[in-house]
């Protein structure tokens, strides 16, 4: 499998191969050579329909039977490769050559590629194409970049402040305690702050310990496990308990959440009902809608587990088995490769759940999480050591 975007000709191309056939569109029109104009490219593909859109204009190939997912366990290239056998015969329409002129602003699956000289894991022969101290987006948030003697200043957007424009004027005076983040509130002129796991209160400035996780609907957990290394993905294994009076939200997302492609295995509510959706490698979604299960959201604890045995699915609610499906019975793909990363709740400040799962769930979490357990190990999880912001203390209570 292959994705390639490359230059023909003076026309933009893009090739992707998902298994049983390449498909090829090429822009109508040719991009300036002159080496002072910019444009903007967009490009990729939903299921096996590709399309490709320079500087307005887009090209869509309309999708026919076939494969639907990019299968890739390669680095990504950008400007050329490290070896030219690296590149498949039918991703480029002729002999392949590296890239001469600028990129920037790369957007992978709504994730900002940092073209820096740290960032990339690795490169060759790459310079600064700007040519100034002020480069590209030196100034945050609209600043304006203005190159001095002395290096560069920015001029700021009325409520943004700072060197770079990187702080809101609502933030400058916070007292927003250790590790929290001040979140501005331009329509009060006001802040609040998100307190970091283990702290409360108005300024997170109250320590706190828990077994029992209170999740408020802006609030996630991220828990790297340990063990990953030494896990048998092929059969994995999550339990917890839960508590909640709401009908829609994420209890648990066992997988990294950055695009369509990874490997997860997720746990939440829909329209009141228990949903477990998993992914081995072809985004296969497993619905449990149980008439007789639909009082998730009772405000009594429920004991959820589910059980991944290859391509085999067993879930259990309250210990009693809901659900046992092969959701592949080729076993084309068997093991839940989720690279070591569990959320709950939700995930980081600023990223939507309804975006990051590409709508498999709407919400947040609001309710309380306990008694995690990973595959068959003897010990819980320890929520509280892991990394997270506007969990509470849910100890007291129902």
């Amino acid at each position: 499998d292959f994705l390639c975007i490359s230059l023909v000709n003076g026309f933009i191309q893009l090739r992707y191969n998902l298994g049983d056939k390449t498909v090829i569109l090429q822009t109508f029109q040719k991009v300036h050579a002159n080496g002072n104009t910019w444009h903007s490219l967009k490009a990729g593909r939903a299921g096996n329909e590709g399309y490709l859109d320079l500087d307005g204009i887009n090209i869509t190939q309309k999708a026919s039977p076939g494969m639907n997912v990019l299968d890739t366990h390669t680095d990504f290239f950008v400007g050329g490769v490290s070896s030219l056998n690296l590149v498949n015969s039918m991703a480029v329409e002729n002999e392949p050559t590296s890239f001469t002129g600028c990129v920037r602003e790369i957007v992978i699956n709504n994730r900002e590629l940092k073209l820096t000289v740290t960032d990339p894991k690795d490169g060759a022969n790459v310079g600064d194409c700007d040519g100034t101290v002020c480069g590209y987006t030196v100034c945050k948030n609209n600043g304006t970049c203005q190159v001095e003697n002395s290096g560069f200043s920015c001029s700021c957007p009325q409520e943004w402040i700072g060197s770079t424009c990187e702080q809101s004027i609502h933030c400058s005076q916070n007292r927003c305690g250790s590790q929290a983040l001040c979140i501005p509130q331009p329509t009060s002129f006001s802040y609040i702050c998100a307190c970091a796991l283990g702290w409360s209160g108005k300024y997170c400035d109250s320590k706190i310990e828990f077994f029992i996780a209170k999740f408020v609907g802006n609030s996630y957990i991220k828990y790297t496990d340990p063990y990953y290394g030494k896990r048998d993905l092929q059969h994995s294994r999550i339990s917890l308990n839960f508590t909640t009076n709401q009908t829609e939200g994420l209890i648990v997302w066992m997988g990294k959440g950055e695009d369509e492609d990874n490997d997860f295995l997720a746990i939440g509510l829909a329209n009141g009902t228990l949903k477990v959706v998993i992914n081995l490698g072809e985004r296969i979604s497993v619905p449990l809608i149980h008439s007789k299960y639909s009082t998730c959201c009772d405000e009594r604890w429920h004991f959820v587990t589910v059980v991944q045995n290859e391509t085999c699915i067993k879930v259990y609610l309250d210990e009693e088995l809901i659900l046992f499906e092969d959701i592949d019975p080729q076993r084309k793909y068997t093991a839940l490769n989720y690279g070591g990363i569990c959320y709950f709740g939700g995930f980081e400040i600023g990223r939507k759940v309804n975006i990051v799962t590409y709508r498999l769930f709407q919400k947040e979490f609001v309710g309380k999480i306990k008694d995690v357990v990973l595959f068959q190990d003897s010990k819980k999880i320890q929520l509280m050591k892991a990394e997270g912001y506007n969990v509470y203390n849910g100890n007291y209570g129902n």
